[in-house]
């Protein structure tokens, strides 16, 4: 899936509505603005099928405009073909994790490295909470843990 010599990554929350589309999108700006986007796959996906087709939460869409950032994904459920593609999956919180393992143990050819998005995050904090029963603010709070994730994941593939 990524391109010869190219890295793929794929976000992963339990919607793929509010955390995953935001870590997807400011993913794809900062390898935009360091000039190795075309060097990458990168989408973004759901551990259930709740909201397969939606658009991402209003609020998370106003969040990032308010940085500059544009976003037409689509949610998604998590394939077994994501295991064999993708490098890296990036999840938000420890069901996340669970699920994917517990797929990725049921797919012969698994080649993703399945990680928490925050396990990069210099200030440690390992679990991006889900915002969808909060505020503008936790949308804020996962906007910038996404961008503080993202900056150390994008450094470390570098």
């Amino acid at each position: 899936m990524a391109t010869p010599g190219g890295r793929s990554v794929l976000f992963v929350c339990l919607g793929n509505i509010c955390r995953s589309p935001i870590a997807e999108a400011v993913f794809q700006k900062m390898a935009t603005d360091n000039g190795v986007v075309d060097k990458w796959v990168i989408d973004s996906g759901a551990t259930s099928d709740w909201n397969t087709g939606s658009a991402p939460d209003a609020r998370g869409l106003a969040c990032l405009r308010k940085h500059g950032i544009e976003t037409d994904h689509r949610a998604r459920q998590v394939t077994k073909d994501d295991f064999m593609t993708f490098d890296h999956i990036l999840c938000m919180d420890e069901s996340n994790l669970r699920d994917l393992n517990k797929k990725a143990s049921s797919v012969k050819n698994s080649k993703a490295k399945i990680e928490l998005l925050g396990s990069y995050d210099p200030e440690k904090q390992l679990i991006i909470q889900d915002p969808y029963y909060g505020s503008d603010k936790d949308f804020e709070t996962v906007y910038e843990q996404c961008v503080r994730c993202c900056k150390a994941f994008l450094e470390q593939c570098s």
